[in-house]
């Protein structure tokens, strides 16, 4: 039996074991994840790439056990089910697809909601929790908005704001699904900035990413397909670039271009007409 000393002596930050999940019921049931199991290394970027459909986004819900499923989820060395809610929500922040906040409240009150696990009940927020959602607002440069109402924002702006309630939690693993969406290519870049230097401070970080080429500065990548995972190894690795194109039917190519990894469209592989 694996315990919380094995897990921090093998840098283990998440352990999914024979994870299955389905979709539906009765004749449109679904298994979008089959007998999945992984683990996260602690302290690093881990990016889950593959193309639509795969099940990405269903296991980084498992992970964070916000979906039922089969199979178990440990999370630094406890079992994700029996860990109480509170501690389970300050020890991992979550930022989904699409996720939502009622629109009348401002940027600084949606940031605030990340705060919650640490504070007491009822307890007005402490001089520590007013000191991280600054950080995370200013991370996200959506501090000079902060009085304003989330829904005077724009779709790019919004997601800003939910990545710095995300933030805001300090927790020491952060799960993020499609978190680049409505951001423009400057903001991905501070979106980038931003992991590398929770990374660097020893955050765990797991993301789902339709952009490739950011998915490529990742420490590790893991690839999925039809519900399971077909590859998992360090990113700058020529056997994960090999499984990338793979997956994705030879449809991209991997370069080096000054210093970075990047994934271009292979126009030549098919041709339609139209």
């Amino acid at each position: 039996m694996t315990t919380t000393k094995d897990f921090a002596a093998k840098n283990i930050a998440i352990c999914a074991d024979s994870i299955w999940a389905t979709l539906g019921n009765g004749p449109s049931k679904t298994h979008v994840l089959q007998n999945v199991s992984l683990d996260i290394a602690q302290g690093q970027w881990t990016s889950i790439v593959g193309p639509n459909g795969a099940g990405k986004s269903t296991l980084l819900r498992c992970l964070a056990g916000v979906i039922p499923h089969n199979g178990t989820v440990t999370l630094l060395g406890q079992p994700m089910h029996k860990l109480p809610h509170r501690e389970r929500a300050r020890q991992l922040a979550w930022l989904g697809q699409n996720e939502t906040s009622a629109d009348d409240l401002t940027v600084w009150d949606v940031a605030m909601l990340g705060r919650l696990p640490h504070q007491a009940w009822l307890a007005p927020p402490s001089a520590q929790d007013h000191a991280a959602v600054e950080s995370a607002l200013r991370a996200t440069q959506a501090w000079e908005w902060r009085a304003r109402a989330l829904g005077q924002l724009s779709g790019g702006e919004r997601q800003r704001v939910l990545l710095a309630r995300a933030l805001a939690v300090q927790a020491q693993v952060l799960l993020m699904d499609e978190p680049l969406a409505n951001l423009d290519p400057p903001h991905q870049a501070d979106w980038l900035a931003v992991v590398q230097a929770l990374v660097a401070k020893g955050t765990t970080v797991v993301s789902v990413l339709h952009e490739i080429s950011m998915a490529l500065h990742a420490d590790q990548l893991v690839v999925m397909a039809q519900g399971r995972i077909t590859h998992q190894g360090p990113t700058r690795d020529s056997a994960s670039h090999a499984a990338l194109v793979e997956v994705f039917d030879q449809r991209i190519a991997i370069h080096s271009i000054d210093g970075q990894w990047v994934a271009l469209p292979r126009t030549d592989h098919h041709v339609y007409s139209y």
